[in-house]
């Protein structure tokens, strides 16, 4: 399997010694090309109505406030022109360099809740209008803070005011991210783990119930509260998240995708894509390479 083309890494101002790059600029247009980098990034659009946000398999068209957090190193993302007609697009990004490892001091009880943040936004996390409403005067004020003390500080201080908004949404699924995500019960983390190496086969209900030891019957209500999804909506979206991240990196056939990624016929593989992603695979894989640039 070939990659025709790259994503951009891009090689962000920051320093070894550095902590906090911040850049705020106004503009008629987005023009950068489908990036990462190994920094994390929080990034704030005022008056963007139109534009579309490309994190990962993720797609969605912003309203005139955005802010999204990215900690993954390997998730690359977008802000394209789209429908977007504003004359005056104000974006605030932050870069910052930040260990949030089970080691750091953002394991410890006090920053426990932004750790849990940083962890989730390994996927992309976005925010909802109410939490950049409470955040925007300091994104906007850190913009003016030239001491890097107070500046850092100022960022703690944001991260925290979000870590506390309950209804951020995560944005790249799991598979697509090469995330894991964890959770405060062992028998469904075991459960993720054997749908994540075995989505390709037919995985059955009775087999993840006896793997944690229930029943059919509990095991499907107990997996459903803990996830919001019923079994099979999670595994579809495993699934898909390994089918995009084949169209995206590989020039394999899209027969062979959804067969390689548990689908029974393409015909089915076309349909659940096109419901849960609003296109075909093709036009997909097509999106994403314009998005991209060769080396």
């Amino acid at each position: 399997m070939v990659n025709e083309s790259k994503v951009l890494h891009e090689i962000t101002p920051l320093g070894d010694h550095d902590f906090l790059y911040i850049a705020d600029r106004h503009k008629k247009e987005f023009t950068y090309p489908i990036h990462h980098h190994n920094i994390l990034e929080l990034n704030f659009v005022e008056n963007g109505a139109g534009v579309r946000r490309v994190v990962g398999d993720s797609s969605e068209v912003i309203g005139d406030l955005d802010l999204v957090l990215i900690t993954s190193g390997e998730l690359e993302h977008v802000w394209e022109q789209h429908q977007c007609t504003s004359e005056d697009i104000y974006e605030v990004t932050i870069h910052f360099d930040l260990n949030f490892s089970d080691t750091s001091i953002f394991a410890t009880n006090p920053f426990r809740s932004i750790k849990f943040m940083l962890d989730n936004a390994r996927k992309g996390l976005a925010f909802p209008e109410e939490a950049i409403m409470k955040v925007r005067p300091r994104i906007i004020g850190i913009t003016n803070i030239t001491d890097g003390w107070q500046a850092s500080m100022e960022l703690l201080q944001i991260l925290h005011e979000l870590s506390e908004c309950p209804d951020a949404h995560t944005l790249a699924s799991s598979a697509y991210a090469k995330v894991i995500v964890e959770s405060d019960s062992r028998r469904v983390l075991k459960v993720k783990e054997y749908i994540n190496k075995n989505y390709m086969d037919e995985i059955r209900l009775t087999t993840l119930a006896d793997l944690v030891g229930m029943t059919s019957t509990s095991f499907s209500r107990f997996f459903h509260q803990h996830t919001g999804k019923s079994l099979s909506e999670y595994i579809i979206d495993i699934r898909l998240g390994y089918a995009t991240r084949e169209l995206v990196d590989t020039t394999t056939s899209i027969k062979e995708i959804s067969f390689c990624c548990g689908f029974n016929n393409l015909s089915n593989f076309n349909r659940i894509f096109r419901k849960r992603k609003g296109c075909s695979p093709s036009e997909f894989r097509e999106i994403y390479r314009k998005k991209r640039i060769k080396f």
